[in-house]
């Protein structure tokens, strides 16, 4: 299947934010042409952009997506009362059938606001790469042991069998937290780890209540000093949220060359705090973006979640030259899919894998053109998404589904399934 692009404005993000106007040749799942001109051939579609622009998609690179479910039921709670009196109970509920049917829920928001994968976090996590594979989309599934679910040898069984089930799935070592993580569980995370030579990422520092927690119980260890002692940290990974984060923690992810990922959304609506991230780019850390759980957000829009990031920055730092535009969208595309392990779906060039979005620049928030990178942060919205292009196929295009279940049939099943559990719990 060859399908060539034309009459398209193409922001590659390959080194650059420059934007020009060309053309682009997808064959099968790989870009085969990125250019001003693509030879003359026979292509079995050919789509006028008209001016529209082609840019590597989102990767989300922090989620929950079966938590779709959940979204709505539980806001306006502190992060305690929210986690242990409402999702948890809520959670106990669920099947590896019902996780299957959600996570399609989440596979249909994210394909229409251009995101082209995830990190996604979530118990049986062979129930979201079921979905994944059968609505095409593309994700890395992250191991979530810790005291209640899965164990380090499910996580063993699970590298070996969904690393090579899919080429649309990958799946990385991970753990809840630290404080719903024995250490006799970390220790022998950190064995595995170490034995496959696998980075390992967690949740971590989300709170000044967690990290105080995670002192009194390690003898005055943070949680990234803590991880770091017990050797989870060897072959890189990262943290999520970050929040509260020690100049000595910086220097840790400094060190070991670990990815930040921020959520700026979710620590917004749980007023968790704001994470420095200008501390970590002035400290060469990568940083990705991640939306959180669709419980915690509620939205998985990367739109919202790039304005955060800077927006929040500027306030932080009282300084609104702070956190350039141009850095963020990086952190939404480029750095998102370098710490998934997607180092073939970062930017627009011949050979890598055809995850592309289409941005409507033919509505009122993309003009006039000035400066379309940055405009794609501060106006941007999911409302300008054309097209999402995962693998060379496309999954969503003028407001249409192309997931393989009519997506009526998606929202209903999510309601049922919702319904039924909302009923065990009274």
């Amino acid at each position: 299947m060859r399908i060539k692009f034309i009459n398209a404005r193409i922001l590659t993000l390959d080194d650059t934010f420059d934007v020009f106007e060309g053309e682009l040749v997808v064959k099968d799942n790989l870009i085969e042409y990125v250019g001003e001109k693509a030879p003359v051939d026979d292509y079995d579609r050919i789509i006028d952009c008209n001016k529209n622009l082609l840019m590597p998609g989102f990767k989300n690179a922090h989620t929950h997506s079966a938590m779709t479910f959940v979204r709505s039921y539980a806001d306006d709670l502190t992060l305690h009362d929210w986690l242990f009196n409402k999702i948890f109970p809520m959670e106990e509920k669920l099947t590896s059938d019902d996780i299957y049917e959600l996570s399609k829920l989440a596979i249909a928001e994210y394909v229409s606001s251009g995101i082209t994968a995830n990190f996604d976090m979530y118990m049986e996590p062979r129930a979201f790469a079921k979905a994944s594979i059968e609505t095409g989309f593309r994700t890395v599934v992250l191991g979530c042991v810790n005291n209640f679910t899965e164990s380090v040898q499910i996580m063993r069984e699970n590298y070996a069998y969904l690393n090579n089930i899919s080429e649309l799935i990958t799946y990385k070592l991970g753990f809840h937290a630290e404080y719903t993580t024995d250490e006799k569980i970390l220790v022998e995370l950190a064995k595995l780890a170490n034995e496959l030579h696998e980075p390992v990422f967690t949740h971590s520092s989300e709170t000044k209540d967690e990290v105080e927690g995670c002192k009194t119980r390690h003898n005055g260890l943070t949680p990234t000093e803590y991880f770091d002692k017990l050797g989870l940290y060897n072959y890189g990974g990262g943290g999520y949220h970050l929040v509260e984060m020690s100049d000595h923690d910086i220097e840790i992810f400094k060190k070991r060359k670990l990815y930040a990922v921020t959520c700026p959304g979710s620590n917004t609506k749980l007023a968790s705090g704001i994470a420095d991230i200008k501390k970590f780019l002035d400290s060469n850390i990568p940083v990705a973006i991640g939306t959180d759980g669709p419980a915690s957000n509620n939205a998985l829009d990367m739109f919202r979640e790039m304005f955060l990031v800077t927006g929040l920055q500027k306030l932080k730092h009282e300084d609104a030259s702070c956190c350039d535009a141009l850095d963020v969208l990086y952190m939404a595309t480029v750095n998102g899919a370098r710490a998934m392990g997607l180092d073939n779906a970062d930017v627009l060039r011949e050979g890598k894998l055809a995850d592309i979005i289409m941005i409507d620049m033919h509505q009122p928030n993309m003009q006039p053109i000035n400066n379309i990178a940055k405009n794609i942060v501060y106006s941007g919205s999911k409302q300008n998404i054309k097209m999402t292009m995962i693998n060379g196929k496309i999954l969503y295009e003028n407001g249409n589904f192309y997931l393989g279940e009519d997506i009526e049939e998606i929202y209903r099943k999510a309601n049922d399934i919702t319904q039924k559990i909302k009923d065990k719990m009274n």
